[in-house]
């Protein structure tokens, strides 16, 4: 009966080894929280991700940064933070919420004012105009675009004068929307989000030293389930394949 009884277990191991080596290695699903600005960029970095790591799946939770970091904190079950800022970044390090060893500084980004493509705006001054009722802006509270934007008016000496004329966004996409339906009549968004796009015009960029610099960081959340599989994307995000498919999306890969 020993016998019979080790032969059937020795049957029922060797099959599930068997199905296991069927059916190859265990499927594996990351969670990201990214900053809304790389919402296409980080689905085209996926795919191709994807082709030499079949068995890794993604979902992806994308929002103004500051929100981001207060679901993480809440206990969201996140694998990755991308943030548009080091703030966000810099408040979960500091109560230990990231694997402060993987933390980088993983790209750069520059801020524009645009207006709908039948626009007549010209440049920052004009937001003081009658005719610009509306202007479209993230949050500063949580969307660091938003706070880039009110750094820049504020340096510009502009936002007391325009503040009444400010509709917050959720995020930098929503602000986007707005001026694309012309729902704004000028908005301040990520050079990456306007790039290409034809219902929109850029009227200026921000002048160099009148925010902080636009600073993309990436870690790996401590409380992750995949801290393996989350540290080998990371790595990823910082190769040379990720960052041609950043730049050509207008981001500028961030050198350490």
């Amino acid at each position: 009966m020993i016998h019979t009884a080790q032969r059937v277990w020795v049957g029922v191991s060797l099959g599930l080894l068997a199905l296991t080596a069927c059916h190859g290695p265990a499927r594996t699903t990351l969670t990201l929280s990214v900053a809304a600005s790389l919402t296409q960029t980080i689905g085209e970095i996926e795919t191709q991700y994807r082709q030499t790591h079949g068995n890794v799946e993604f979902r992806n939770n994308f929002g103004g940064s500051g929100t981001l970091a207060q679901e993480i904190e809440q206990g969201a079950p996140v694998d990755v933070f991308l943030s548009a800022a080091a703030g966000p970044m810099d408040e979960l390090q500091a109560k230990g919420m990231i694997e402060a060893e993987t933390r980088h500084n993983l790209l750069r980004n520059q801020l524009l004012l645009i207006a709908p493509s039948g626009s007549r705006l010209q440049g920052f001054a004009g937001l003081t105009d009658k005719g610009i009722r509306q202007i479209a802006l993230g949050d500063p509270g949580s969307v660091p675009a938003g706070q880039y934007g009110k750094q820049t008016l504020t340096a510009l000496n502009l936002y007391d004068q325009v503040k009444g004329k400010i509709v917050l966004a959720k995020d930098v996409r929503q602000v986007l929307t707005y001026v694309e339906t012309g729902n704004a009549d000028a908005g301040l968004v990520y050079a990456t989000d306007a790039q290409g796009d034809s219902r929109v015009r850029i009227v200026a960029t921000a002048p160099e030293g009148t925010h902080d610099p636009i600073v993309y960081p990436v870690a790996v959340v401590g409380a992750g389930r995949e801290s393996g599989a989350a540290q080998l994307f990371v790595e990823y995000l910082r190769s040379p394949a990720a960052a041609a498919i950043f730049v050509k999306n207008g981001f500028r890969a961030e050198p350490e």
